[in-house]
Order: structure tokens, then C-alpha cells, then sequence
């Protein structure tokens, strides 16, 4: 008998316990599926994290841990444990070697997204992935005091065109319990996609934050944590915002701001300046090293993972074992048969293998249609919500090899079962056990 013979053989007997065989790759299946949805997942929250800012030196704000800092300033994810000065921000906006630096306001919302307080030059320094730049898909930067830019999810989310109007909200929750709705804002421009938080979020002046917050168009911003949320006084129409004095709405206080310096081997030396300020307690930090502690918080529960979905696709591999291994006492006639046709115990043993692989193989590839299909109906989802891409929907090698590495796993156990059959003479499978 050739081998061609032998593997159509192994297909038609799985084609003949088509239900347990059925259950069988369904179990390898799920198992390959998890394991690789654990992969996927964490390589898409890995290089959407890694991706989302690029040629920014240094990162800003009040003193905390590097974590939470990158978290609140980039991810939008938390809040800041305090502000800074708006002197301490000149300050170091004015030190030597910085070129550019780029303020940001935090702490209100829009139907559960955040608003960034800003100005334009987050447009122009901003980069994410590899030195990509920010552009806008339509409309222009913020020009008027109640112009507000809106990522593209966000336009997209809530249906917002150029020209429309929305209210901001006071807190970053999905409710906001204090509305400005005193002052609207009028939408002018929307960014294209990004892929980070950037798309969930909405751009206004930092001389528009403090309006909002302020009693009346003559009054002073006050601290965001205290502000006074009366109407009296205030203007109404399309022109409200010339009833405000631009001058006297400069911010007393940011959340955060990003560095660019002429040379990025003065980063050190900047750092240790902004962490050593003597008027206020500040912290600067390297993305990139930030991001490399957030890794390394996460790295055991990414192993935990890892490491349970294993255990899962050998428990698959085991349910192909325990398939083969419970049939053969039904299957002594059968083996008998292919004796007398001329099947010697080779063959036996090659047959009971290639079964084991074909099931292996056939739930590899299963679980990889299923993960693909899942990635492709809930990517847009966890973008969404999470402001991460998942990896695109292509195999890759190492899905390939996945794939190998499962069915030659399960041909090495079938060769368990595999080695009784062929160790089973020709009379013992004619014989009748009682």
C-alpha cells in the first residue's frame, strides 16, 4: 500500500465518525482560537500603545509615577493627581535646547469623550506610528475662541459634520453632570484616522477652556477643580464669544504639556531639571522608557495568559488522544480487515498517525478562521472603545507555524494509540473479547 492510499483511508474513516470527529476539531478549534486571540490582542494593544507618539522627547506634568503620567497625557486613560502653573509651563517652555512645547488642558468631556484643551500647534508637532503627522480630513485648526476640532471617531460616532454645534460637559465620565451649555461650540474641523486616542477625542483653545469655566465674559478663570458655574451675565448668540477678553482668559494652570528639544541627547539633562524644580513639584518623563515600565507591569499578566491559553490548545491535543485511544476497541475488526487486504502493521500505525494529524490540522485552521473572523467583526469595536488597532486580518507566519506546530504535536501522540494498533496480531483482531 502507498502512502497516498493511507491518507485517503485516514480521511474517509474521520469521515466516518464524522460526529466525534466533528467535536473532536471543534475542541482543537476553540482551543487555537483562544490562544491566538490572546496573541493578537497583545500585540495590537502593544504596537497601538507604541505607535500612538513618536518624536516627542519629553513628557510633562505634576509629580506621580511615569505610568500614570503617560496614561492621563497620551492615553486619556485616568486623571491627573494635580495641575501645573502656567509659569512653571513658560519656564520650561523657555529653557534652553526646547523647541517646541505643546500644552494640554484636561478635564472635560463630550458624551464620554475627552476634550483636550490645547492650542495649534498640537496639529503641527503631534506625530504617532512612525513619524507620521496629524491632518485634518476636513475643515481647518481652531481659529475662533469656540471652535472645536473633533477626532474621527468621534465624528463618526455622533454623527458631527462642519458647522454643528455641541456642548461641553465639566468631568471625563459618559454623563456629564455639569453641562457648559452657555457656551456652544461650533465644529471646524475633523481629523483623519489615527488609530490612537486622538480619534476619541475633541480639540479646543486653552483660552476656550477657561471661558467656559469663568462666572461671566469679564470674569477670571478660576481653578478647575472650584469653578463657579453661573449664567449671570453672560452673552448670548453667535457672537458670544467677542464678549470675552482674550487676554484675561490666559490659563492660571495645564495638565500636562509635550517637549520637543533641538537635540534629543539634552533629554536627559532637561529631565533632571524639570524633576529638581524648585517652585513646583514637576515630573518629566521619555515615553519610550515609560511605555517599557507600563510592559513590564502587564508583562506577568501577558505570560499568565499566555500560558493558560497553552494549557488550553494541550488539553485539545489530549481530547485527540482520548478520541483515537477509546476507539480502538471498536475498531480491532477494522484493523483486522486492512491485515487481511494486505495492510501490514506499518500501515496500521501510519493510519491511526495521519487520522490524528487530519483532526489536529483541520481544528488548527478552523481556529484560525474563527480568530481572523472574530478580529474582523470586533476590531472596529475595541477601536472604538479602546482607541487601539488590532493586528491586521492576514495570516502570518507564525500562525502558519502555529498551525504546523499543532499537528505535528498531535501526530507525535497519535503515535501512542498508533503503536497498540500495531502491536495488535491479526488473530487478536478476529478474536471476540469477552
Amino acid at each position: 500500500m502507498s502512502r497516498a492510499p493511507i491518507t485517503t483511508l485516514a480521511l474517509r474513516s474521520v469521515f466516518n465518525r464524522r460526529l466525534t470527529a466533528f467535536l473532536t476539531v471543534l475542541t482543537v478549534a476553540i482551543a487555537v482560537c483562544l490562544f491566538l486571540s490572546v496573541q493578537k490582542v497583545r500585540d495590537g494593544a502593544r504596537d497601538s500603545f507604541e505607535n500612538t507618539i513618536s518624536g516627542t522627547d519629553l513628557i510633562v506634568g505634576a509629580r506621580s509615577s511615569p505610568v500614570n503620567l503617560l496614561l492621563y497625557s497620551v492615553f486619556h486613560i485616568g486623571d491627573a493627581t494635580n495641575n501645573i502653573t502656567w509659569d512653571s509651563y513658560q519656564a520650561v517652555a523657555n529653557a534652553p535646547g526646547v523647541a517646541w512645547t505643546v500644552p494640554l488642558s484636561l478635564g472635560d468631556s463630550h458624551r464620554g469623550y475627552r476634550v483636550v484643551g490645547t492650542n495649534n500647534d498640537l496639529f503641527a508637532r503631534y506625530e504617532y506610528g512612525h513619524n507620521r503627522q496629524v491632518r485634518f480630513e476636513q475643515g481647518q485648526a481652531l481659529d475662533q475662541l469656540f471652535d472645536v476640532v473633533l477626532g474621527a471617531s468621534v465624528a463618526g460616532d455622533l454623527g458631527y459634520d462642519l458647522g454643528d454645534s455641541l456642548v461641553l460637559a465639566h468631568g471625563g465620565g459618559e454623563v456629564g453632570f455639569i453641562e457648559h451649555d452657555h457656551n456652544p461650540f461650533t465644529v471646524v474641523g475633523i481629523l483623519a484616522p489615527t488609530g490612537t486616542p486622538l480619534d476619541r477625542s475633541l480639540f479646543v483653545s486653552l483660552e476656550a477652556i477657561e471661558a467656559i469655566h469663568v462666572a461671566g465674559p469679564t470674569g477670571r478663570g478660576m481653578d478647575m477643580d472650584h469653578h463657579d458655574h453661573s449664567h449671570e451675565g453672560e452673552p448670548e448668540g453667535d457672537d458670544h464669544a467677542a464678549a470675552y477678553d482674550l487676554e484675561a482668559l490666559q490659563p492660571d494652570q495645564i495638565t500636562a504639556f509635550l517637549v520637543g528639544l533641538n537635540s534629543p541627547v539634552a533629554a536627559l539633562r532637561l529631565q533632571r531639571a524639570v524633576n529638581t524644580y524648585p517652585q513646583e513639584a514637576l515630573q518629566a518623563i521619555i515615553p519610550g522608557l515609560a511605555l517599557a515600565q507600563l510592559w513590564g507591569l502587564v508583562s506577568i499578566a501577558e505570560k499568565a495568559l499566555t500560558i493558560v491559553a497553552a494549557f488550553v490548545v494541550a488539553s485539545g491535543l489530549i481530547t485527540i488522544l482520548i478520541s483515537i485511544l477509546t476507539s480502538l476497541n471498536e475498531r480491532r475488526r477494522e484493523m483486522a480487515i486492512l491485515r487481511a487486504l494486505g495492510a501490514r502493521p506499518g500501515h496500521i500505525f501510519v493510519l491511526l498517525v495521519s487520522e490524528a494529524g487530519i483532526l489536529a490540522a483541520l481544528g488548527a485552521v478552523t481556529g484560525l478562521l474563527l480568530t481572523y473572523g472574530g478580529l474582523y467583526i470586533t476590531a472596529p469595536i475595541v477601536e472604538a472603545e479602546y482607541g487601539f488597532a488590532l493586528p491586521a486580518f492576514s495570516p502570518n507566519l507564525n500562525d502558519l507555524a502555529l498551525v504546523g506546530i499543532v499537528t505535528l504535536a498531535a501526530g507525535l501522540l497519535g503515535m501512542i494509540p498508533a503503536w497498540r494498533a500495531y502491536r495488535n496480531s491479526l488473530a487478536d483482531g478476529m478474536s471476540i473479547r469477552l
